[in-house]
């Protein structure tokens, strides 16, 4: 199950996992989703902490930069 966590003034909405505890520790993920002009979506979801991308659709790499950067300064807040 995702939970919306915020949506940026471009319309992507960033929502997040409950925390999976494993043998190695603690995990969360984070899905960042938009919709397209031409139908469908935009969709990347990233595995905090190790900042994996899991999968991408249609970002451009501009896109998971800037998504990496909001992740570094919001990452603990996805742990409460």
């Amino acid at each position: 199950m995702f939970y919306q966590y915020v949506e940026l003034a471009d319309g992507t909405l960033i929502s997040h996992s409950d925390i999976k505890n494993s043998e190695s520790g603690k995990s969360v993920e984070v899905q960042f989703e938009k919709p397209r002009d031409e139908g469908g979506f935009y969709s990347a979801r990233c595995e905090l902490p190790s900042y994996k991308w899991i999968f991408n659709e249609h970002f451009t790499d501009k896109d998971l930069h800037f998504f990496k950067e909001f992740l570094e300064h919001n990452s603990l807040k996805f742990y409460c």
